[in-house]
């Protein structure tokens, strides 16, 4: 083996054994340069045995058997360590939610048939605009006009006997009236003794007849109100059976597929479902997300929103519609719809985009992100250079990541960021400082 190859090796298996066993004592000589303390440490038999050789009695006149206790050596403030800092200043940022949605269509709507019939209407083709109320499919009507005829027919008829049966009425009621006129003179006539029993007995029967007369009178009349609105029912449902023939748009959109073809039957209970058409509203056009349970107290109706398009970069921008009330019960978030406006139809239903909604502004440092770092607990920071000129670890949080860098909240206003030799130094470390062109 070669003898730089054997040299090589060593040396990295020391600096490993620093690094991992003998950490604490390789940062305190980062901090003081005392060479002697870092090698007492790795090797503190042969130091011991220097020590010994070198100096038969310590400080106290003891000899190297009789020492109990050694005093460790006086630090000694080693030079700065050289590093790059850059000078920060806290801005006024404007913070987002930043989600991953997709596009929606404002409306999709499946137009089916109600009834049953053959179409013969010339069918539409997928991507033609329609608007409110515009025929999509006609059906044949075959004998539904017959039957409305029919219908209305009856409905004549039964309104024709609604007089007959007021007119009955009328005549048992005159007829009730005469009858009870006649028991009041019988009454009268057998009271001074000039009529029979036998007379009152028969003006009484007359007046019971008369009476129910009137009943059945009013009945009659009843029962023929009665079929007048049945008529006018059966009528009714024979007109909406017609109306049901022809298929309309319920809103202004476009067509996703083609009408239903010349000839083919219609069946609300078929194998297609009476299926006419599929119409889509793409204007406005509404971007969906969901937000995380921790952000949601954040969102609110009517925030400006803006999304950056997938497919081709575009930048669009709206407003937040809705908030959902419910969470999801697998992913626990809560679904937002932003809506965007799309008169041209450029934007299509179920494009992917990354979605940015508005919060309240905060202050941030920007910074490159090579000038993040971790502490001995793992946590993320940077390493600041203080007024003595020495460095200090501030732990930060990550508001945003930019193509500039990183947007960092949690540190002094204005402050001295160390960019090259975070690493190398730690708190209360002297440091000298260069400082970098990149500034904010």
């Amino acid at each position: 083996m070669k003898p730089i190859s054997v040299l090589s090796a060593v040396l990295v298996t020391v600096t490993l054994y620093l690094f991992i066993f003998e950490r604490t004592a390789l940062m305190g000589f980062a901090k003081t340069g005392d060479i002697q303390a870092l090698v007492a440490v790795v090797y503190p038999a042969a130091t011991a045995n220097t020590s010994a050789e070198k100096s038969p009695l310590n400080e106290n006149g003891q000899g190297p058997e009789e020492a109990t206790e050694i005093d460790p050596p006086q630090e000694s403030r080693g030079q700065p360590v050289k590093i790059v800092a850059m000078r920060s200043q806290a801005t006024m940022v404007n913070t987002a939610i930043i989600l991953r949605g997709r596009t929606e269509a404002a409306r999709q709507v499946h137009v089916l048939a109600e009834t049953t019939g053959k179409v013969i209407s010339v069918p539409l083709r997928k991507g033609s605009m329609v608007t409110q109320g515009q025929q999509l499919c006609q059906l044949d009507p075959g004998t539904r006009m017959a039957n409305l005829a029919d219908a209305r027919a009856r409905l004549t008829v039964a309104r024709t006997r609604v007089p007959e049966a007021k007119a009955r009425q009328d005549e048992a009621q005159a007829r009730l009236d005469e009858a009870k006129i006649n028991n009041n003179a019988a009454l009268k006539l057998s009271a001074g003794g000039y009529a029979t029993e036998t007379r009152v007995a028969t003006t009484q029967a007359s007046v019971r007849a008369a009476e129910a007369s009137v009943q059945g009178s009013k009945s009659g009349l009843e029962s023929a109100r009665a079929g007048i609105q049945s008529a006018e029912a059966t009528v009714a449902a024979n007109e909406r059976e017609i109306d049901r023939l022809t298929i309309t748009a319920p809103f202004e959109g476009l067509l996703e597929t083609d009408t239903a073809e010349f000839g083919s039957l219609m069946q609300t209970n078929g194998p297609s479902g009476g299926h006419c058409a599929t119409i889509i509203q793409l204007d406005p056009i509404k971007l969906v997300g969901y937000v995380p349970e921790t952000d949601v107290n954040k969102v609110m109706l009517g925030t400006q929103a803006s999304a950056r398009l997938a497919a081709g970069g575009e930048d669009v921008t709206g407003f937040v519609s809705f908030i959902s009330r419910s969470a999801d019960p697998n992913t626990r978030t809560f679904r937002v719809e932003i809506q965007v406006p799309n008169p041209d139809l450029r934007l299509r239903d179920g494009q992917t985009a990354e979605i940015l909604i508005s919060t309240d502004g905060a202050k941030a440092h920007l910074v490159p992100q090579s000038a993040l770092t971790l502490n001995d607990e793992g946590q993320l920071g940077v390493r600041l250079v203080d007024d003595n000129s020495q460095a200090q670890f501030w732990i930060v949080k990550i508001l945003r990541d930019t193509e500039d860098g990183v947007l960092l909240t949690g540190l002094p206003d204005s402050t001295v960021v160390i960019l090259v030799g975070q690493e190398y130094v730690i708190d209360d470390v002297p440091v000298a400082v260069t400082y970098s062109e990149i500034s904010q």
